[in-house]
């Protein structure tokens, strides 16, 4: 029997934290929980490791037992082989569950630590006690300030979700959608999946109205049927993003060096993601590219794009990236056109679409805002707005790109159309990337969808259309 999402959600959810095993000189696993909203507790017995806890204002005990009150999350950091007592303990102790650290069972193929990780299993499932894990990251949860990595924001809002197999991948995808000021509300590295699979978060996930966007890192599923039905159920509310690892041959092998997982053939994936209507991505990149948009889009549906670069040969090459996505950059009417005329006279601009209008746009006459109120009302543009940006001086103050980004905004309040700011690297050596890394972050924390070149940008943008315009062919 799967483990209860009663228990799962005790433990992604906790009030209550015992680290046990952490070590120094930086303490790493407490100190990660220095803002979590309730009591953080240490257990430890090596004496050389207690004063060091002690100095940064935790509290030790030796034993599991010595620890006050409901015990919601353990976080298990002790070698492999005290890892069977801790769960001993822990099961006797009635502790919600256990994020594991640990690792070198099942993913090692040696015998031993395969049936060490069965013992382990046994005991958590006869307990119904949820142990995210072995060889994982655990659990983050931005509200309550449960961390497994330094970077990582706390406080309100986030309506991603994350889970994956790899550690290093679920904090990648974590740390870049920060980067592109999309908020995660939570992001759970699972490991070996020997209790807790990614049919039991993904059901979670499901059923979880802080979240909206799911997205997920997979090496091997343990069990197709339930995942299938899960996916084409969750897919007809909820997005998910499913980014599958072991898809070449070398790929396959190292899966099940890394987490014990057995690929499934590529024709067979296909056909789940197909059959679910799951979006699928090969990259991390294309896997933040489509998160963010879907973060910050409105459920588009439309293929007629009206796109605004800030030079001739910028605005012909969005052309190409978005109708190879399979959009159409459609002319628009000729009342359209009389009306953009009147106004649009910067030399060397053109007002077709696609525009090349940077010095209109950058002007203070509001020739911005007449350009979008043309565009809402042009019925060829039903998919929205691809706009170009730069990276302006933030540290001195950002008062033209907020004057876009309100226009933008009222926009697609307007219509409800998406629109995705198409912001990349235009050289300017270390200070500029930086400067570009600062924009991007400024324009996402204002809910738009950011991307660092036309090619993903148009891409994304058009996983996302597919996905919802199949989920309204099937509502």
């Amino acid at each position: 029997m799967p483990i209860s999402q009663q228990r799962l959600h005790q433990t992604l959810n906790p009030r209550s934290i015992v680290v046990v095993g952490d070590k120094g000189p930086n303490y790493g696993w407490l100190q990660r929980q220095k803002h979590f909203s309730g009591p953080v507790y240490s257990v430890q017995v090596d004496p050389n490791e207690i004063a060091g806890i002690e100095k940064l204002g935790y509290t030790n005990f030796k034993s599991l037992d010595d620890v006050p009150g409901d015990i919601d999350l353990l976080i298990c950091a002790v070698p492999r082989v005290v890892v069977p007592r801790i769960v001993s303990d822990a099961v006797k102790r009635g502790v919600g569950g256990i994020a594991m650290f640990t690792s070198g069972f099942a993913e090692t193929g040696e015998p031993e630590f395969a049936e060490m990780q069965q013992r382990i299993v046994e005991m958590a499932m006869g307990a119904d006690m949820a142990l995210v894990g072995p060889n994982c990251l655990g659990i983050y949860n931005r509200r309550v300030g449960v961390r497994f990595g330094d970077d990582q924001e706390v406080g309100e809002g986030g309506s991603v979700a994350i889970a994956g197999q790899s550690g290093t991948n679920t904090s990648g995808i974590l740390s870049g959608l920060q980067r592109l000021g999309t908020k995660v509300g939570r992001a759970i590295s699972f490991g070996n999946a020997a209790v807790l699979n990614e049919c039991d978060y993904l059901e979670y996930f499901a059923n979880d109205p802080l979240t909206e966007v799911i997205v997920m890192y997979i090496e091997g599923v343990r069990d197709g049927r339930r995942f299938f039905d899960l996916a084409r159920r969750t897919a007809l509310s909820k997005p998910i993003v499913v980014w599958k690892g072991g898809q070449s041959p070398a790929g396959a092998r190292a899966v099940q060096s890394h987490t014990a997982s057995l690929a499934s053939q590529n024709s067979v994936w296909d056909a789940l993601l197909k059959q679910a209507n799951i979006i699928g991505t090969g990259t991390m990149e294309e896997t933040l590219d489509v998160a963010a948009a879907l973060a910050h889009t409105q459920q588009p549906t439309g293929r007629g794009v009206a796109l605004i670069g800030m030079n001739g040969g910028q605005a012909v090459a969005l052309s190409d990236q978005f109708s190879h996505a399979g959009f159409q950059v459609p002319s628009l009417t000729e009342r359209s056109y009389e009306q953009l005329a009147a106004f649009f006279t910067a030399v060397g601009s053109s007002y077709r679409n696609p525009f090349d209008a940077a010095s209109t746009i950058r002007s203070e006459d509001d020739n911005l805002a007449k350009i979008l109120e043309i565009l809402a009302g042009d019925p060829s543009i039903d998919g929205g707005v691809g706009l170009e940006l730069g990276a302006r001086d933030l540290d001195t103050g950002a008062k033209e790109l907020d004057r876009i980004l309100q226009l933008l905004d009222g926009y697609r309040q307007q219509t409800g159309h998406p629109v995705i700011c198409l912001m990349h690297d235009q050289g300017g050596g270390e200070g500029g990337a930086e400067a570009m890394v600062r924009a991007r972050r400024y324009v996402g924390d204002r809910g738009f969808a950011v991307a660092p070149s036309y090619q993903r940008g148009a891409v994304a943008l058009g996983k996302v259309v597919s996905y919802y315009e199949e989920r309204a062919r099937r509502s």
